[in-house]
């Protein structure tokens, strides 16, 4: 059972080729959010009255990456995941475009754009833990150390819920 108030988040797992690779499209949320500052994520946000998972996923792509919907192809969900400090329930949605886009951040919420290949993940030194204070108490939090970036969390949850998917992990 979720949370009172807990509200219903999508994010988009874009698959797309790139030098003749397959890579995945990532965000670096600007310092200055509310929610999740800083952080890498998935293009994402919450789910409007009236849409479905998939059509917010795609029009939060569209809005904080340029992500053309008309040449992005659904393949599927992937198990939704509870985001307490957010009070949200995410429903992460896989998705493949056939050629990599001229993207485009959107300056109010993307800090950058990290377009990395699905290899980078299977080199082991790319996973990686640090203690974090969680709740009060501290934990080996697991990331992967990518770009000079951390992702960590759900967008590394999702992540690694798709490379197991792909047989990397």
């Amino acid at each position: 059972m979720l949370p009172e108030g807990c509200r219903e988040g999508a994010a988009l797992l874009l698959v797309y080729p790139h030098n003749s690779e397959p890579h995945v499209l990532l965000t670096v949320r600007r310092h200055d959010l509310p929610d999740h500052p800083g952080q890498v994520s998935l293009p994402g946000g919450a789910v409007e009255a009236g849409e479905t998972v998939e059509e917010a996923a795609l029009r939060e792509a569209a809005e904080e990456i340029g992500a053309d919907p008309f040449h992005i192809r659904i393949l599927g969900r992937m198990t939704p995941i509870h985001i307490p400090v957010s009070n949200f329930n995410l429903y992460p949605v896989v998705a493949i475009t056939a050629d990599r886009h001229p993207w485009r951040r959107q300056d109010r919420e993307v800090a950058r754009i990290l377009e990395v290949p699905l290899g980078l993940f299977r080199d082991p030194g790319t996973l990686q833990a640090e203690e974090r204070k969680l709740a009060g108490a501290s934990r080996q939090v697991p990331f992967f150390h990518v770009e000079g970036e951390k992702i960590w969390g759900a967008t590394a949850m999702v992540l690694s819920e798709f490379l197991w998917m792909l047989g990397e992990r």
